[in-house]
């Protein structure tokens, strides 16, 4: 395999002997020990390997991702299980701590995010599991006295003179072996359970109950605490009566913390009512003048402004629109969105003996440890990270703000602490998808042709609080006042000098346009951002395939031909549009239905969506969404089956719901009632199709999310004739 190098990156660097089984494990950063520390299994934990065989031939597998229902376990599980053949459903998965060599090789930090799991590991996980399998090899070899060609391997056994032996049988030889580096990898044809449809590997925990989420955790001694936040981000508070809430029966005591008020008690229950005893007064804060109208009103003042920065130049606008015979020019808005995930933020904490214990679904669980360092003081490797499942992510679960909170408030009461936030607080006082005002002006020629597009977008940036959030808990030595420093200086340098591409992706990068630019324009209003599912390809893709529909009508053409037309300098998209263009030739709309096309590239995958949609009763009902989607190898087809449904199922919910809105800086929703999700008699019959490019995997959680909402709304156009630029979509009387 020639695309890494994989010495440079020094896979397997050792092997060592624990509890009598063989470890192996390899080294993303390159600067971990050549022997590799472990402790006893059961209960050990392996902190610089992959991958751990026992006596009895128990096979473990440390994943170095969070699974936060995007069926990652089931994906590098397969990958591992592949080259080590082994059955999958055999594999012991447990979550791994935190160690650098568990590092995203994408992002250099132990994190799970950006759809990039699958594509980050797909090699070096089949490799480590490969230079397992070599060194097994060569044990069976030696302690049967056979040749290593003359051995065979089936379901974790070796079969030589026609006897099988479990691997565990060879550890002990093994572990006295070099192991090689680059052991050849099994070839496509040869795999056994990589592109096949396989059952989830963690379905029967899920299903019965016995899988651990962070919501799960109960230690002896605990004790429940809950946090009264200010209404409007970033005000502190000036004065409190806690006599009311101290009063009330099973409270431990009321903490205040950087984020507000804790009340600890013995019950969730407890602290619950005891907080709404409180009645805190806030300091005043500019967030605190501002409603949504101001926002979008903002938006419109910065366009006016014309200071923006430009980025993504190619060509001569100028040019490319006196080449135009026809020219569009729209402007589309897309609202603020939380996340809502099923569960909401959760930990324990328990602080013993100048040591840390967390129990926490994280999407950064070597963040945790580092917040948990800086507010508490003890020493990194003194604080244990236990990863747990989490009930959602989208991003939410990557800004570890619950953290912080929880180990100021165990720090204050000495017991360990179950904090939980309520669907109000996460809802209320959350990190938030932008809100994102775009204009795009696009010129076509008399062969339908694009030939200049202008594209700009107004609103926040998401690096800059991703910065405040991140740096302290990296660095956690870091002085507080140069990690502030850090995060205004990244605001300051967005704001005049260069563009987040976190606030563009998506608005240029899919058609062949001659001559563009993207032109950004921001606007901080210190309400707190941060990722969501898709970034800022959930708002982007709206804006551009809505804006192709319209130019491929005044072009005269059909939008599957105008899409082609216009990508074919992006062959595998174009694949994509071409398959997904076939398959709705070939439908066959109900009466009264109508069919809506949009295509988008994101996190290095292209996908299509038809959705196919009526209007009942004043309302936009989609009864099918059919999505082509090319990931390269689909490790396990049914997760990308899962996932994008699972894309369109929230993407239909910002599409048709989703708005956060402000009243006086504060967000108004506060639950499902006025936050609503699908509900499923919303719910649409989803198709998928899976295109093979023969390419590695690359991401299935958030592609399917972006084609979505434009594929409504031109679905609608195509019903009603209005066009609907403005998300959620509502019709207009």
């Amino acid at each position: 395999m020639s695309t890494m190098n994989l010495s440079r990156r020094h896979f397997l660097r050792g092997s060592a002997v624990a509890g009598g089984g063989l470890v192996i494990g390899f080294s993303l950063s390159g600067c971990s020990s050549a022997v590799i520390p472990v402790e006893n299994l059961p209960g050990g934990f392996t902190a610089n390997a992959f991958l751990q065989i026992t006596p009895d031939n128990l096979v473990r597998f440390y994943c170095p991702r969070d699974e936060m229902g995007q069926g990652i376990t089931t994906g590098l599980g397969t990958l591992v299980a592949e080259e080590l053949d082994v059955d999958p459903y055999t594999l012991d998965i447990v979550f791994a701590g935190v160690h650098s060599d568990y590092a995203n090789p994408d992002m250099m930090v132990q994190a799970t995010g950006g759809s990039n799991s699958l594509k980050a590991h797909y090699l070096p996980l089949r490799q480590a599991a490969a230079n397992t399998l070599s060194v097994l090899l060569q044990a069976a070899a030696q302690d049967l006295g056979v040749a290593v060609q003359d051995i065979r391997t089936d379901a974790g056994h070796v079969i030589a003179n026609g006897e099988r032996h479990p691997y565990g049988q060879f550890v002990a030889t093994a572990a006295t072996l070099a192991a090689p580096e680059a052991a050849p990898l099994k070839a496509d044809a040869d795999f056994k359970y990589i592109g096949k449809t396989m059952p989830r590997l963690d379905s029967i925990a899920k299903s019965t109950g016995t899988a651990e989420f962070g919501i799960d955790i109960d230690i002896p001694g605990m004790v429940h605490a809950v946090v009264v936040r200010s209404p409007v981000a970033g005000a502190t508070l000036v004065s409190v009566d806690t006599t009311a809430a101290e009063q009330m029966p099973g409270v431990h005591q009321v903490v205040e913390i950087s984020s507000g008020l804790a009340v600890v008690a013995d019950t969730y229950w407890q602290a619950k009512t005891a907080a709404a005893k409180l009645k805190p007064n806030w300091a005043e804060v500019p967030l605190a003048k501002v409603d949504s109208e101001t926002v979008k009103a903002d938006y419109d003042d910065a366009f006016a402004t014309g200071d923006g920065v430009v980025e993504a130049e190619q060509g001569d606008l100028a040019v490319g629109f006196a080449q135009a015979e026809q020219v569009v020019d729209a402007e589309y808005w897309a609202p603020f969105l939380a996340h809502a995930p099923l569960e909401p933020m959760n930990a324990v904490l328990k602080l013993e003996n100048g040591e840390a214990d967390l129990w926490s679904g994280t999407q950064g669980p070597i963040g945790a440890q580092g917040l948990i360092e800086r507010v508490t003081g003890i020493p990194a490797e003194k604080i244990r990270v236990h990863s747990t499942y989490l009930g959602g992510g989208f991003g939410r679960r990557g800004t570890l703000t619950h953290i912080v909170e929880i180990a100021e408030i165990a720090q204050a009461v000495n017991k360990p602490v179950h904090l939980l936030w309520s669907r109000e607080d996460d809802m209320r006082h959350s990190v938030y998808r932008p809100a994102s005002l775009m204009r795009i002006k696009a010129g076509i020629d008399g062969n339908g042709q694009i030939t200049a597009w202008d594209a700009q977008r107004a609103g926040g940036n998401i690096t800059p609080t991703t910065l405040r959030n991140m740096v302290p808990a990296l660095l956690p030595n870091m002085p507080a006042g140069l990690a502030s420093w850090l995060g205004d200086m990244t605001d300051s340098l967005f704001g005049s000098w260069m563009v987040d591409h976190s606030s563009i992706e998506g608005l240029y990068e899919d058609y062949d346009f001659p001559n563009r630019a993207v032109t950004h324009y921001s606007v901080d209003h210190e309400f707190p951002l941060t990722f969501w599912r898709a970034v800022g390809h959930s708002y982007t893709a709206f804006a551009i395939e809505s804006m192709i529909d319209e130019l491929a009508e005044k072009a005269g053409l059909d939008p599957i031909e105008f899409r082609l037309q216009n990508t074919r300098n992006k062959p595998r998209l174009h694949n994509v549009i071409k398959v997904a263009g076939d398959a709705m030739r070939n439908m066959q709309p109900a009466a009264g239905h109508t069919l809506g096309f949009a295509s988008h590239h994101s996190f290095a995958t292209d996908v299509a969506e038809i959705a196919e949609v009526s209007i009942e009763d004043g309302g936009i009902r989609v009864h099918k969404v059919t999505c082509v989607v090319d990931c390269g190898i689909a490790v396990n087809p049914d997760v990308v089956r899962a996932q994008m449904e699972s894309a369109v199922m929230f993407g239909l919910t910002a599409t048709l719901h989703g708005k956060i809105e402000l009243q006086n800086g504060a967000v108004k929703e506060s639950n499902f009632h006025d936050y609503p999700i699908l509900r499923m008699n919303e719910a649409p019959e989803v198709d998928v199709i899976i295109v093979d490019s023969g390419t590695a995997p690359t991401g299935v959680g958030e592609p399917g999310l972006p084609p979505l909402a434009p594929a409504v709304a031109n679905a609608v156009y195509r019903a009603t004739g209005q066009r609907l630029r403005s998300l959620p979509l509502q019709l207009e009387a």
